[in-house]
């Protein structure tokens, strides 16, 4: 076998002894996610031929993927398991000197849901002008690897490293920390003695997440800062004798949204690129070094300056593409060792995690299970998580395939030309099929194939006969209907807790 075959063998035996309780249906359970291409609930999954068990196995791999072995034990010990598991799909960097990383959240909606505990208001995209974007339901933090790109268009992969829930009492990116302290702070990993980066949208330019990242020597943070916000230069000493009271923590300030307040920068950077569509764009990066922002009690974030960029992109005749400036921010104590170019790069390919999500909610049915559940509906995350870890395992032994519709797309044409055949086959799923970089989609086409292939370490079912059931008049009664909750606001809670 060649070296990527080996390595897509050795990931699902390592993936299978991984597994505690329900081993073999768990792993059935993640190649028919992986190789779904009908099913449009979970249950159906059960039909799939990768699938060797009844639909009652399904559930019950489900229900068993997490069973807590005392009261005070909790799911750390799996997690961390399966983040090593995982880990070990993201390729070492080539061209640029660090690892990257992404953490974003999505929601997972389940407004009609009462009997299901910790629900609250959920951000959900509406592109309904007067209706909120908001809906009742769970939100889950998704810590992901970007493997490196070689600067041609490439398929938007990322490796989930760590799927978590976000419960109602906590914050995203007070989530997505403690995800990257499990993973810098894991010995076993290579991630803890080299240079990391990690990206995300405003979200993450809060002084709280901020202030998790000064923890970690290795990491930087590449984030994006909205236009109205306002910084600071660094303090002017002054040489002559110090005076009584405050130190000067902050000099003048810098307000985004207003030109005037801008010193001369640091670095300017330009550079082009071609987008998929053939378009030539000009990019220029403006930098502006040691920067400020003021922090909040107990987080002094006059310590720790960073580097401001201001992008720009404009056509070939010098025209802006975007009607908005992009503002981003280099947080580390390593932030210099990162050119503006890579923060740029990397930001970027932060979007990958946007297909990511779209991907799992089209495709692999993450956010379909309905459950009463809450523990079960995060063991659905995790298992989905890993199947598409295992879609991105296969993705360098999957032959590319197209349908009939898509012979024309530059993707498919890349290689060579496709001459169109006197006829097409409608038994013949495939159009065009051949080795080379593939999609989370033409993967997911191939997996019967792969799989079948190079087989399973999952034992085959047997048949256990007739469960009794429920005992004759016995009643468990109605679910616990749980109130959706509501954050309140910031004088409330400064209310309760008195003066």
């Amino acid at each position: 076998m060649e070296a990527l075959e080996i390595k897509f063998v050795e990931f699902r035996k390592e993936l299978y002894e991984s597994l505690d309780k329900r081993a073999d249906a768990t792993m059935d359970l993640i190649d028919a996610i992986s190789g779904n291409q009908s099913a449009s609930s979970p249950v159906q999954l059960s039909l799939s031929s990768l699938f060797r068990r009844q639909y009652a196995s399904l559930h019950d791999a489900v229900d068993n993927f997490y069973v807590s072995k005392t009261a005070k034990h909790d799911r750390t010990e799996q997690q961390q398991k399966f983040m090593r598991v995982t880990s070990s799909l993201i390729p070492e960097p080539d061209s640029r000197n660090f690892y990257l990383f992404g953490a974003d959240a999505t929601s997972q909606p389940r407004q009609f849901a009462k009997t299901l505990s910790d629900r609250g208001f959920v951000y959900r995209p509406n592109p309904i002008k007067g209706d909120k974007p908001i809906t009742i339901g769970h939100s889950y933090s998704a810590l992901v690897g970007m493997p490196e790109k070689n600067g041609e268009p490439e398929p938007p992969w990322v490796v989930p490293v760590s799927v978590l829930r976000i419960p109602t009492d906590e914050k995203a990116t007070d989530v997505a920390a403690s995800q990257i302290d499990a993973l810098l702070n894991d010995a076993q990993l290579p991630f803890s003695k080299s240079q990391n980066v990690v990206v995300g949208d405003t979200a993450y330019s809060a002084v709280t997440f901020l202030n998790q990242v000064t923890k970690h020597g290795n990491l930087v943070a590449v984030v994006r800062v909205r236009g109205d916000r306002t910084f600071f230069r660094q303090p002017i000493e002054n040489d002559g004798p110090k005076r009584r009271g405050h130190p000067k923590w902050f000099g003048t300030k810098s307000g985004l949204g207003d030109s005037e307040t801008y010193k001369t920068p640091d670095e300017t950077v330009s550079v082009t690129f071609t987008t998929r569509r053939g378009r030539e764009c000009a990019v220029n990066i403006t930098a502006w070094r040691d920067m400020l922002m003021r922090g909040k009690k107990n987080i002094p974030m006059h310590k720790y300056p960073f580097t401001v960029l201001r992008i720009t992109v404009e056509d070939r005749d010098g025209n802006p593409v975007c009607r908005k400036l992009m503002w981003l921010i280099i947080f580390g104590d390593h932030r210099d060792e990162i050119t503006v170019e890579d923060a740029y790069s990397a930001y970027r390919q932060r979007f990958d995690l946007e297909h990511f999500f779209r991907f799992g909610k089209t495709k692999l049915l993450i956010d379909s299970y309905q459950t009463s559940e809450t523990e079960h509906e995060e063991n659905w995350w995790e298992i989905v998580g890993l199947a598409y870890a295992q879609l991105y395992a296969a993705s360098g032994i999957a032959e590319k395939s197209c349908h009939p519709w898509e012979r024309y797309l530059p993707y498919f044409k890349r290689d060579n030309e496709i001459s169109t055949p006197p006829t097409v086959q409608k038994d013949i799923p495939h159009f065009k099929r051949d080795t080379g970089i593939t999609t989370p989609s033409t993967v997911q086409r191939d997996m019967l194939r792969i799989i079948s292939e190079f087989g399973t370490p999952a034992k085959a079912p047997k048949p256990r006969g007739k469960s009794p059931g429920r005992l004759k008049g016995e009643c468990p009664g109605k679910r616990e209907r749980f109130p959706v909750i509501k954050k309140s606001d910031l004088s409330q809670k400064k209310a309760a807790q008195g003066p």
